[in-house]
């Protein structure tokens, strides 16, 4: 049985003497409910990630797409979950338009200006603009090219109309359906691949057109070099906004396929950018030079059979 003296209170001293003391010792740390742990920091980050993250917005993302999935919560078959997408203001969209004018180097089109709010009122709008700027100005052209010949009645040819509705609108879903489709694929193959979405991809197309609008109206200048030295700027601004935005996508995939959905993006944009500068107003002037040619041809015919 413990006596008196075995159950007096003794004074230990600091932990650390007592620990040195007898070495087998537990020791149990009870800290005070309202201090607060200290924050132990962790191992530093890659650059390349920290880089990625800047420029793809890794976290950002995840919450854009719970915030988005809270906002677009209508089913698809309303008029409030279609409305959605065009949820913009003017000033978002001048931003935008803003931004694919002026490309700035290492900066991610989609994080600084989709990202937040994508929208399909801009690609709608610019789309619509572009297929009625190719269409006048490609009869303006045509009619520039025979203005002062007498034999020539001009005949508004509203067929430009539909065919110029055909190629945008198809060039600014199908494609960027077919990359979000590719990167999608691709991102089950390699794990650090960060997929876009298909409306930020079908935002940065439509935004990507704006400056094909002004270059559409100044190809009425009736020289061809003119023309395809504004082809060749546009082609610059937008396939470098293009490049840009989706290179931080594909980069860490490999090298050869990474570079080959690039060149193939850009090309794609150069096609459609040469088409419609070929079909609408170079094709029209090829046309005036062949019948300007044939008409002496049939003249110098008609007098020797006479």
């Amino acid at each position: 049985m413990a006596t008196v003296d075995d159950l007096q209170f003794e004074e230990f001293g600091d932990t650390t003497t007592s620990l040195a003391a007898n070495p087998d010792a537990t020791t149990i740390s009870i800290e005070d409910p309202g201090e607060t742990p200290k924050h132990k920091p962790g191992p530093p980050r890659g650059l390349g990630r920290e880089e990625d993250d800047e420029l793809l917005g890794n976290d950002d993302s995840d919450k854009t797409e719970l915030l988005a999935g809270q906002k677009k919560s209508s089913p698809f078959w309303t008029f409030e979950y279609y409305q959605t997408f065009f949820d913009v203001d003017t000033h978002q969209v001048f931003d935008r338009i803003k931004g694919s004018l002026l490309p700035i180097p290492g900066k991610n089109f989609v994080r600084l200006y989709i990202r937040s709010n994508p929208d399909l009122y801009g690609p709608f709008w610019i789309c619509a603009t572009l297929v009625f700027a190719i269409a006048i100005s490609g009869n303006l052209s045509n009619f520039l090219i025979h203005l002062g010949e007498k034999t020539y009645h001009y005949v508004p040819e509203f067929r430009k109309v539909s065919i110029a509705a055909t190629i945008i609108y198809a060039y600014a879903w199908l494609v960027p359906l077919a990359l979000w489709g590719f990167l999608v694929w691709r991102n089950s193959k390699v794990m650090n691949i960060v997929s876009y979405s298909f409306l930020e991809i079908v935002c940065v197309y439509g935004y990507s057109l704006f400056i094909y609008i002004p270059t559409a109206i100044l190809w009425i200048i009736p020289q061809k070099a003119v023309r395809w030295v504004l082809v060749m700027i546009a082609l610059g601004i937008s396939g470098s906004v293009l490049a840009m935005t989706f290179w931080p996508a594909v980069r860490e995939d490999n090298r050869r396929i990474a570079l080959a959905t690039i060149v193939t993006i850009v090309l794609l944009h150069m096609l459609l950018s040469v088409g419609c500068l070929a079909y609408f107003f170079d094709a029209p002037e090829m046309d005036h030079l062949l019948t300007s040619t044939a008409a002496p041809n049939q003249t110098v015919v008609a007098a020797k059979s006479s």
